[in-house]
């Protein structure tokens, strides 16, 4: 394996040049050929559920009454002081005028004014795409223009929400979101490093393969989706920023921290970057594959979120892993010592244990007591996720704060209260048109009406708040065409034989029942209209009740959805995947950790101290979010990434300080061992911790204002804190207060198992590189 490594190195320093070359082409090749991350970004839960998800049934069944794939938006007029003027319904006139002239837009129906006089809404549809990318973010900022050159009076507020625009505006605070991440871990980086190598070269270095690879990594992912036919989750773009930039500098420290220490050994520039390969290549590689491993595991996971988000990062990981093996090696060839300037690499006799040899030194004296103080400080601390209630599960709605799409979802709720009343619909499919069997609606409304957990049926005999009997219903579609051909006002032929309630009544029929006259569909309003637990757990009975109101009415399928039915499939799912998907991943790293190590003791313990870091950091955001802050709960997506980011980049650290000990320990006791392996890794562990932690703690900070910004403030927050905790508690405490307790039992059954019961010869302290050949 070291031979490869040494190939690696060589080729990397021989051919440096080219190398960087070479990125350069690709990356800016990739920017050209596809475009960024943002063209196949999907926001809400609900997008992300399979086929087979009961409201995404019930979706399906609702087909008949989607009589347009185009985007919608609303206009809200309002003024808070007092009714619509004359002079204010002018300018609403005049702006809805314009609007109709814009570019995409294809229909503007003014709603009219509130019951309250002080408001009035109108509905725009236009030809955009939904999801507020390309014309839609155009053509908001051109009604948005509309506004304010119709010249509204002083106190009328007029703004544009609904689906398109509040899909523009947290596109746009997405955007500050990840430019804020991007240009804050940046300068977190930048200075952190020089702080620690005080070096102006070494941050730079350092950087520059993972700013590439984060250009790079955006095309890629876009173009295997496209590919694929598969969307990204909006999350999934802010997480990569700290993924590759923390993973990236992770592994760049690890390659310097190693050429420094062989250039101080003696080593031309050249000789040390090889060295530093060979070695910690293996190292890299391993760690690389191990996060890759567990994102990858991702794709088993019937809820679409994760699906999308595991092979996404992973690409991103997987090009990290390529730089860092060629062009970080290269770079640091072109630089030579000069990286490191002007602090000085000359060659030193012993390296001073340092802070971390001298803690070691004292813990390996007593480790039992070290693993009793650690077992009791994370236990205590993951106590705290308990009774802390689950999130997040329903599509987080609404703009940013202050977004003028939020202020107008504001004013909605306030002049039209009843549009906010939470409202589940249920849909009935009948083998023959209801109009063959009409009294079945009597029976379904009926029957739903029944149901325990409903205050409230609106249905097709009750279109549009006037109550129709079959007979009449029957009658009336005799009489007129079908309810879909009826225009909006009563045409004269039809006037002198059908009242114009009766007509006005029958035509709303056709937002209940389908053009075939096969579906129909029943709102419902539950005596319970929250969406807590009680609410989620309440909906299997009511599919249930559902079913059989269906059945007994005569319809051969039936579904039901709403925000509390979406919420429940999401949440089911989302459950089930966390059951199946963590033993994986701590499998798959068990294994990969078997591998590296030679062992199939140490990833035993291993893969438990990253579960206990783990759970007492998951711990702990509840504490924080939850307890303290107040907020309503834990994130449901927050213990799946967790585990999944903690178990793979954890994993890292192990790698890196298990491998040196088992380096050491070849030619010293294993005591020793451990001291002078935490000595010379404790710096480079807490190093790019405090780094990795850093840059997740950013992602929380500059999370943004949106509808999902708690959302990736306890995903940061969260990682952050168990990557700190893993740093200085975990893997340089309580990991290496295990091995010595182990023993040589740590390396069974390799070779060294059996080596380490007799003693070994001391490898020279300028040990160059292989010859060739060897």
């Amino acid at each position: 394996m070291q031979k490869i490594f040494v190939g690696i190195g060589r080729f990397a320093v021989r051919f440096r040049w080219f190398v960087l070359i070479a990125w350069l082409v690709i990356t800016v090749a990739g920017v050209r050929l596809f475009p960024g991350l943002d063209s196949i970004t999907q926001s809400g839960n609900s997008g992300f559920l399979p086929d087979s998800a009961p409201s995404i049934q019930a979706s399906k069944l609702a087909a008949p009454f989607e009589i347009t794939k185009e985007a919608s938006a609303t206009l809200i007029a309002a003024r808070n002081n007092g009714p619509l003027t004359v002079a204010d319904q002018a300018a609403i006139d005049q702006a809805e005028a314009t609007i109709r002239t814009l570019p995409n837009v294809t229909v503007v129906r003014d709603l009219g004014v509130s019951k309250d006089g002080q408001a009035r809404e109108a509905t725009i549809q236009a030809t955009v795409p939904a999801n507020g990318s390309g014309t839609a973010a155009t053509l908001v900022q051109n009604i948005r223009t509309t506004f304010t050159q119709v010249g509204a009076p002083a106190g009328l507020e007029i703004h544009l929400t609904g689906q398109v625009a509040q899909n523009v505006d947290n596109a746009a605070n997405t955007s500050s979101s990840k430019r804020d991440t991007t240009r804050y871990t940046y300068i977190f980086i930048i200075v952190l490093l020089l702080a620690v190598f005080r070096a102006p070269l070494a941050p730079l270095v350092t950087l520059i393969p993972a700013g590439m690879v984060l250009v790079l990594s955006g095309p890629v992912i876009t173009g295997a989706a496209n590919h694929l036919n598969v969307s990204v989750s909006s999350i999934t773009q802010v997480i990569l920023i700290v993924l590759i930039l923390g993973a990236g500098t992770d592994y760049a420290l690890f390659l310097i921290y190693r050429m420094r220490e062989e250039l101080r050994r003696g080593l031309a520039p050249p000789d040390a970057v090889v060295k530093a390969v060979s070695t910690v290549g293996e190292t890299i590689t391993f760690s690389a594959f191990t996060v890759i491993a567990a994102l990858l595991s991702l794709v088993i996971a019937q809820f679409g979120l994760y699906q999308s988000l595991g092979p996404a990062l992973a690409i991103g990981i997987f090009l990290m892993l390529l730089a860092g093996l060629t062009l970080l090696p290269a770079l640091l060839a072109i630089l030579g010592r000069a990286v490191f300037w002007p602090t000085s690499t000359k060659p030193v006799e012993q390296e001073d244990a340092g802070l971390w040899g001298r803690l070691t030194s004292g813990m390996i004296q007593r480790p039992v007591i070290t693993l009793i103080i650690g077992a009791v400080f994370f236990g205590g601390l993951a106590l705290g996720s308990i009774n802390s209630p689950t999130t997040g599960f329903a599509d987080q709605g609404g703009g940013p704060t202050g977004a003028d799409s939020t202020l107008g979802t504001n004013l909605i709720a306030l002049h039209y209260p009843g549009t906010s009343t939470s409202l589940t619909e249920a849909i009935f499919h009948y083998p023959q048109p209801i109009w063959s069997s009409p009294q079945s609606l009597a029976t379904a409304q009926q029957q739903l009406g029944a149901i325990a957990a409903v205050k409230a049926v609106l249905g097709p005999l009750t279109p549009n708040g006037i109550p129709l009997t079959v007979a009449q219903l029957t009658q009336l579609h005799q009489f007129l065409p079908p309810p879909q051909q009826l225009p909006a006002e009563e045409p004269a032929v039809y006037a002198a034989t059908v009242p114009v309630q009766a007509y006005n009544a029958y035509r709303a029929t056709s937002q209940y029942i389908s053009a075939d006259g096969q579906t129909v569909v029943f709102i419902t309003i539950l005596k319970d209209t929250g969406s807590g637990p009680t609410e989620l757990n309440a909906v299997p009975a009511l599919r249930n009740s559902v079913s059989q109101a269906a059945t007994a009415s005569g319809a051969d399928q039936n579904g039901i959805f709403g925000i509390n039915e979406f919420a429940y499939d999401v949440n089911t799912i989302s459950a089930n995947d966390l059951s199946h998907i963590i033993p994986l991943v701590a499998l798959l790293i068990a294994l990969l950790l078997a591998g590296v190590m030679r062992s199939l003791t140490a990833p035993i313990y291993l893969v438990a101290s990253v579960v206990l870091s783990y759970l007492a950091a998951l711990g702990l955001v509840a504490i924080l979010f939850v307890h303290i802050i107040g907020q309503a709960g834990v994130n449901f997506v927050l213990p799946f990434l967790m585990f999944v980011f903690l178990m793979a980049l954890g994993s890292d650290y192990n790698i890196l300080v298990m491998t040196r000990i088992r380096e050491e320990a070849l030619h010293k006791p294993l005591r020793i061992a451990v001291r002078d392996a935490v000595a010379i890794t404790g710096t480079t562990v807490t190093t790019a911790g405090v780094i990795l932690a850093g840059t997740f703690a950013i992602l929380g900070i500059a999370a943004g204002n949106g509808p999902g910004s708690a959302q990736i403030q306890q995903i940061g927050f969260g990682i952050a804190a168990g990557v700190i905790m893993d740093t200085f508690l975990v893997r340089t405490l309580l990991v290496p207060s295990i091995v010595v307790l182990l023993g040589r039992w740590n390396w069974w059954p390799s070779p060294l198992f059996r080596a380490t019961t007799r003693p070994l010869p001391t490898r020279p302290a300028s040990a160059g590189l292989p010859a060739p050949g060897e």
